[in-house]
């Protein structure tokens, strides 16, 4: 992944949200030193006891580390000294692995998937980066062709009691469980993604400047955006151009799903459209009806797209892959929430306060790495992932 860039685009953080690559590089190399070769392997030395300063992220009980905004200011240690760190650790991992321990084997996994969490962060940083640069460099050419929109439909889901949350022996998250259950009315789930023609539609009938479209905190943020439309929209003229990673700047096509936009702007969009969004809930049972496995054929990192593509049919209903689908949901415990003791209690349960749910996983996220029951959370202000709307209405 960070093969394409250049010497100067793995130290620098635009904004405060956006880590440099280096650091992810280090970060994530760090946690399997700290979590697993310190406690586990005997005899392990550290690397360099240093590098716990830099690279532990928010884990109170890891002890001091840099503060988030500042991580742009690690011109030391060298790229050139974290990629030796991370060949130092994999070669003790390797030696960690051969023991062949059940406990380390749960721990590795855990830091797998950690991992994948940062490939997808680091892709998305690395298109902030290039994206808020005037010269809209792009990460890597590959020409595509527009595609003609799938009509919009609503399909109907019957209300019940529905058994919402993880459940087996495979990995999940902490805030996957408990399952339990749910009682939902009947609701219309959207059949694809809303597109990037049907926001500009919202956009030119003053979607933005209409206050009774938008929660109070919404408009407050709408009114001081820079560019009144979603990240990496850019106005030349008459016409409105958008920021990929695979083609740079370029025209908008109408007929891929809309990203980039915070909750504020899927939650007005959605009352434009004189709908709202799916809950959490909704959207999970949704998905087991329609989407019920992984699709391995789904817009996911490994296919190499890097942005959302449309809808292909009538059937393709993108609920997996392509964008993380903005949710009415707060980020909140299960009812008997197992909150894991010590440090990787830090992991998930800290957060769940102030943020809203996003289900279905995007085009960076790695396929291994999602299922229906996966939360993702982020505060109702960030787009710099790739976050899309789908629609849902009451059936009466």
């Amino acid at each position: 992944m960070c093969e394409p860039l250049q010497a100067e685009d793995f130290t620098v953080q635009p904004v405060d949200d956006v880590s440099p690559p280096k650091w992810h590089l280090g970060h994530s190399t760090w946690f399997f030193e700290n979590f697993l070769l310190v406690p586990h392997l005997p005899g392990y030395q550290c690397y360099d006891e240093r590098l716990n300063w830099f690279f532990n992220s928010y884990y109170e009980s890891q002890g001091p580390r840099i503060l988030r905004s500042d991580r742009g200011n690690m011109t030391r240690p060298a790229l050139e000294q974290i990629l030796e760190y991370r060949q130092y650790v994999d070669r003790a991992m390797e030696a960690l692995l051969d023991r062949d321990v059940p406990a380390i084997t749960q721990l590795t996994e855990l830091g797998l998937h950690h991992e994948q969490q940062h490939q997808e962060l680091l892709l998305s940083d690395i298109k902030y980066i290039l994206g808020s640069n005037p010269l809209h460099p792009s990460y890597r050419e590959d020409a595509k062709t527009s595609s003609p929109t799938i009509p919009h439909r609503y399909i109907s889901v019957e209300g019940g009691r529905y058994s919402i949350g993880h459940e087996g022996e495979d990995f999940c998250w902490d805030n996957e469980l408990s399952r339990h259950d749910v009682l939902v009315q009947d609701f219309g789930i959207g059949s694809r993604l809303v597109t990037n023609g049907e926001y500009l539609d919202f956009m030119k009938d003053n979607g933005y400047g209409r206050f009774e479209l938008w929660q109070m905190e919404g408009i407050a943020w709408a009114r001081n955006l820079e560019v009144k439309a979603p990240l990496y929209w850019y106005r030349e003229g008459d016409e409105w151009m958008q920021y990929t990673l695979d083609r740079g700047l370029t025209r908008i096509d109408p007929s891929l799903p809309v990203t980039h936009v915070s909750w504020y702007e899927a939650d007005a969009y959605a009352r434009w459209a004189d709908a709202r969004l799916a809950t959490e809930f909704e959207w999970e049972i949704a998905c087991a009806k329609l989407q019920p496995e992984v699709p391995a054929s789904g817009n996911w990192v490994e296919r190499a797209d890097y942005h959302p593509t449309a809808a292909a049919s009538s059937e393709d209903n993108q609920l997996m892959g392509h964008c993380w689908e903005w949710t009415n949901s707060a980020y909140l415990p299960y009812p008997r929430y197992p909150r894991p003791e010590g440090a990787l209690g830090e992991y998930n349960g800290k957060f769940m306060i102030n943020q809203m749910v996003l289900r279905g996983g995007s085009c960076a996220t790695p396929r291994s790495h999602i299922r229906p029951t996966y939360r993702n959370f982020f505060q109702p202000d960030k787009r710099w992932q790739f976050t899309g709307i789908r629609l849902a209405k009451d059936l009466l």
